[in-house]
């Protein structure tokens, strides 16, 4: 087997989680300044094995998209055309951000760290994975 990475996009950093290899685990990678994904995300793939990307695919209540998704959208085509070999699932992400924020107030971070956007990205590309894994 190997690896499945979520990605949280956004529109300054996107957040980064992946699975061990035998696809049990969820952990948080690391954040990434948006700008400089794509080359992360080659040179990663490039040294690990990794079978799926997911994205996160943020909607408002009444299940329409978000205004992101165009943002999103854009990302995906230039995703595809970087490494074509890797197939893209979309997975819903509705409230992952305060999830994150939620999870860091649980494990006792106090409040300057819990200020911390880059953390709280890469929880919510955790909870993105967790949430295709555990379904």
């Amino acid at each position: 087997m190997a690896r499945i990475v979520a990605i949280d996009y956004g529109k300054k950093r996107t957040g980064i989680a992946v699975t061990d290899e035998m696809q049990l685990i969820a952990s948080g990678l690391t954040t990434v300044r948006t700008h400089d994904l794509i080359q992360f995300l080659k040179d990663y793939v490039a040294n690990e094995n990794v079978e799926l990307f997911l994205v996160g695919e943020p909607k408002q209540m009444n299940n329409e998209a978000s205004e992101s998704e165009v943002l999103i959208q854009k990302f995906i085509q230039l995703l595809q055309k970087a490494i074509p070999s890797i197939p893209i699932k979309r997975v819903d992400e509705r409230f992952t951000s305060k999830m994150a924020f939620q999870t860091m107030i649980d494990s006792g971070l106090k409040k300057k760290q819990r200020q911390n956007k880059e953390l709280i990205d890469e929880i919510s590309a955790t909870i993105i994975l967790q949430s295709y894994l555990y379904k």
